[in-house]
């Protein structure tokens, strides 16, 4: 029923890429998220791709802005290329103040610049496979030359996957008319929220641009406690308790708590860390808000619990690896029953 997705934890380093991506494949899952944050998520997802045979690799999000699209379509043709066609592209935009102050960056106008953003890959990628006359002139991006000495020629499977992470209305309508497939945020993937908000943004988005959304790769990424034994859940979802806690300060990730009407309860964790009461921002987050954002169960459980939650709205989920690989073969039998159905 599911294509599952291995997640990789935001620390993890070129040194321990490879091994994470084999093991990954070895359980079965179908592919693997990589990050961009403490480390490139271009190499990791170089590494990944080299040391596995089947594993799909997609960068879930490469921050886009800092980065020409054109070293980007580079480095997309190349990991496609070796890969032979197991490579997915995920983009995101960030924060203003991460582009503008820790990346030294644009940030203009981040829809139409994401929209562009992708339009030109598209573009590039064209004339990388044909040889055509590469011209693209959008109001942020222009691409006008490429000389046949740069163009790294066809390749057998040319057809890179373009996924955006969204969370507002206008970036999710944009990646519905632009983009491959959207990856959605931990915050915004409550099953009522997918349902209620999410596919009709991306249906408006398909109809502005004439599409049927067939084929569109939608990712749903949610926090999950799960594990071998009660115990080990419990834990599991304290730790996404605390989690939860932290992005909810973020004001851009509010609109879902607006959906159930906990409002109220970003702008206290806003404040909270304004004054600097880290420490005290889970117990905001209560049992109900985390059986609204958080599925829970053993590994004997849990392919029914994303059924139920997800069964008919995204065929594509992510699903945490064991922090113990002893826990590996447990995780695989989930793993196998979120496949089959």
């Amino acid at each position: 029923m599911f294509q599952v997705f291995a997640t990789t934890p935001e620390d993890m380093g070129p040194g321990e890429i490879g091994a994470h991506a084999a093991r990954a494949e070895a359980m079965g899952f179908d592919g693997l998220q990589v990050p961009d944050a403490i480390h490139d998520g271009l190499l990791l997802a170089a590494l990944a791709l080299n040391a596995t045979e089947k594993l799909l690799v997609g960068t879930g999000v490469l921050v886009a802005f800092p980065r020409s699209p054109m070293t980007v379509a580079v480095a997309s043709w190349d990991l496609q290329r070796m890969s032979g066609g197991r490579f997915e592209l995920g983009l995101g935009t960030q924060i203003k103040q991460n582009i503008e102050q820790r990346y030294s960056a644009r940030w203009e106008k981040p829809v139409p610049q994401l929209r562009e953003y992708v339009q030109s890959l598209k573009a590039i990628f064209h004339s990388f496979q044909t040889g055509e006359r590469l011209c693209f002139e959008g109001e942020h991006y222009q691409f006008t030359r490429l000389q046949p000495f740069f163009n790294p020629g066809p390749i057998e499977h040319p057809d890179i996957p373009i996924l955006c992470g969204a969370v507002g209305p206008d970036m999710t309508r944009m990646v519905g008319r632009v983009a491959d497939g959207m990856i959605t945020h931990p915050t915004n993937t409550p099953p009522e929220y997918i349902r209620e908000v999410c596919l009709p943004r991306l249906q408006d988005g398909f109809a502005r641009a004439q599409r049927t959304g067939e084929g569109f790769k939608l990712l749903l990424g949610p926090l999950t406690a799960t594990g071998p034994d009660a115990d080990t859940v419990a834990g599991e979802w304290e730790k996404q308790r605390q989690l939860l806690g932290f992005l909810y300060s973020t004001p851009a990730y509010w609109p879902s708590l607006e959906l159930f009407g906990w409002q109220e309860k970003g702008q206290q964790l806003l404040d909270m860390t304004r004054s600097g009461a880290w420490k005290e921002m889970p117990d905001i987050v209560t049992d109900e808000m985390l059986e609204k954002f958080v599925p829970r169960g053993s590994y004997d459980e849990i392919a029914e619990v994303y059924r139920a939650r997800y069964a008919g709205l995204s065929s594509r989920v992510t699903f945490p690896m064991p922090t113990d690989p002893a826990h590996d073969s447990a995780a695989a039998q989930a793993i196998a029953a979120l496949k089959s159905g």
